[in-house]
């Protein structure tokens, strides 16, 4: 009984914030919350060896990015097989900047989005992000840099576009 309400105090506590974290990856709140899913039912089978690690959280997290990712692959794959010339880029129900904001984390390298994401988006401090991703702190610190740099540019363009239209 002490292991399920354990788990469940787990769920609880930080499922939204992994969704959110995987939908900031993805762009896809459907896809995030389904390797969510997935990564929480991975988790309760293998709960004795998650609950020990020093953030049972993260490896959550990890394992949800993994299988989005993986996801996203098969699903590019697909695309590219059925030679799709046009993807649709509209979000319905979302704002301008919220699309702009996705749009240009997914231009950003899968490094530099994952730090950008865990960092300003999850709040991680630069070395919970370092543990996280399993990388030097230096590492961590290019990755921010350049993101930052390229989502700065990309956003720039998008705002510069969107006034030139009005």
């Amino acid at each position: 009984m002490r292991d399920a309400e354990e788990f469940d105090a787990l769920y609880a506590a930080c499922a939204g914030r992994i969704v959110g974290h995987v939908y900031a990856l993805t762009g896809n709140r459907s896809e995030a919350e389904d390797a969510v899913a997935e990564a929480f039912m991975r988790a309760w089978q293998r709960w004795h060896t998650v609950r020990e690690s020093d953030s049972p959280e993260a490896w959550v997290r990890a394992v949800a990015s993994r299988a989005a990712v993986s996801s996203w692959r098969k699903t590019f794959n697909r695309i590219r097989a059925h030679h799709r010339a046009a993807v649709d880029q509209s979000v319905p129900g979302l704002s301008e900047d919220h699309v702009a904001l996705i749009q240009a984390l997914q231009r950003l390298s899968a490094n530099e989005r994952r730090a950008v994401v865990l960092h300003h988006l999850n709040d991680l401090s630069v070395a919970e992000v370092a543990a996280e991703m399993r990388a030097p702190v230096g590492t961590v610190k290019t990755y921010l840099a350049r993101g930052r740099r390229a989502m700065a540019g990309l956003l720039t363009e998008v705002n510069q576009e969107g006034s030139s239209h009005a």
